[in-house]
């Protein structure tokens, strides 16, 4: 049965091309300043005055009554942000100053819908400049550094929830790794360590558990974080992926004695990488490969080997750095291929990564640690919208990893 079109009343059809005919036509109705501005800005007072009424008790213009000891004070002048347009507006005033608008509350001049375009501008990336430029350009307002500042540092009240906030007891992968940032203080600038911390839940959703700042990626401050996971609720983690920081896997097992640490694959090919040769490195990642895609250990140890005979002569940093670092590369060789991937990979950590980094190359350096966090929060709440799919697999998964680690797994 085809839907009824709905019919506008004949009354409000009438008033529509009374307005559209005495505006000067359709267009003159949505130019700037036209005919809908003045309405918006009419229902705006209109319901301010509402608001007064409802206040002192009595509506305006009826008489007096000297037993609220209050009364209207004419109105005072307010420029605010409604959507695309910026309206001046006359909130009325009481004598004794009590009045609170609930609209439009007192040394506020946004509806939230302006806010939410000047963080979606700013989790971007986007200079302070350029969204002035920006607004100015789609909207045609002008908006002031200051007020650019005050919508931002709304955020880090959010971000000290988002950072306080309850954690699943259990986490079966957990994977901990840091970006370097450049922040301008005290007239110099130096290099901040953002610290993250992407875990893999029980249903196999990506979820960051937090972000810190220090000046130097250390095992000292991993200590620190792991205490405030546990603090937070965190009494499991079955797998720790992380890179090649020394004491590090120290630091874990103080908190977590039980948790397994796998370093980082990706990280050790990228450290193996560094000072190679352009021309070599396609052929030594190839050889690389043949260690960490061995199907068992004795065959991983060998490809070792092998590597060493065929590259110590050239680069012997690289076999003395898988040497140094396998304690903590063998845990993989013990998982079927489903656990390996997802940890060997890492996609989501390095996902999350270059993601962070497409932000954070248009700041050349911060002015402090909070404008760091406002910027980093706000670019992981975007990414984090895209997390809408489980890990490929993961019931597989989360199985394999129910009878290795019997008894600290509850399906």
């Amino acid at each position: 049965m085809a839907k009824k079109k709905e019919q506008i009343p004949d009354i409000q059809s009438e008033l529509i091309e009374q307005l559209i005919r005495e505006s000067g036509g359709p267009q003159a109705l949505f130019d700037k300043g036209g005919l809908l501005d003045q309405l918006k800005k009419r229902l705006i007072e209109k319901a301010l005055e509402a608001e007064m009424d409802e206040h002192l008790g009595y509506p305006k213009h009826a008489p007096f009554s000297a037993k609220t000891g209050n009364s209207r004070n004419g109105s005072g002048r307010k420029t605010i942000f409604v959507d695309n347009d910026q309206l001046d507006i006359r909130p009325p005033r009481d004598r004794n100053s009590t009045f609170e608008p609930q609209l439009i509350p007192k040394r506020q001049k946004r509806f939230k819908g302006f806010d939410e375009k000047i963080l979606a501008m700013y989790a971007r990336g986007m200079s302070v400049r350029d969204m002035q430029s920006m607004l100015l350009e789609l909207y045609e307002v002008e908006v002031s550094e200051s007020l650019i500042s005050s919508v931002t540092d709304a955020v880090l009240d959010d971000v000290r929830a988002w950072q306080s906030r309850p954690l699943d007891p259990v986490y079966p992968i957990v994977y901990f790794d840091c970006i370097v940032v450049k922040s301008r203080e005290d007239g110099r600038v130096s290099n901040k360590a953002v610290y993250l911390a992407l875990a893999i839940t029980m249903e196999g959703q990506k979820e960051l558990l937090g972000l810190w700042i220090s000046q130097n990626e250390g095992a000292k401050f991993w200590l620190g974080v792991m205490t405030e996971l546990k603090n937070r609720g965190v009494q499991d983690i079955l797998i720790a992926a992380v890179d090649g920081l020394v004491g590090f896997p120290d630091a874990i097992a103080a908190v977590f004695p039980e948790t397994e640490v796998q370093l980082c694959i990706v990280h050790m090919v990228r450290n193996s990488t560094k000072f190679v040769s352009w021309k070599d490195r396609k052929e030594l990642c190839a050889d690389l490969k043949n260690i960490y895609g061995s199907n068992t250990l004795e065959a991983a140890e060998l490809a070792l080997q092998t590597f060493g005979q065929k590259w110590d002569g050239k680069y012997p940093t690289v076999s003395q750095l898988w040497h140094r670092h396998w304690e903590n590369i063998t845990p993989f060789f013990a998982y079927p291929a489903e656990i390996r991937k997802v940890i060997y990979t890492t996609n989501a950590i390095e996902s999350l990564n270059r993601s962070l980094r497409k932000v954070l190359k248009t700041k050349g350096s911060f002015p402090n640690d909070e404008s760091i966090i406002k910027l980093m929060y706000l670019a992981m709440q975007n990414i984090a919208k895209k997390w809408t799919m489980p890990i490929r697999n993961w019931g597989s998964v989360i199985n394999q990893l129910s009878i290795k680690f019997e008894g600290r797994v509850q399906l």
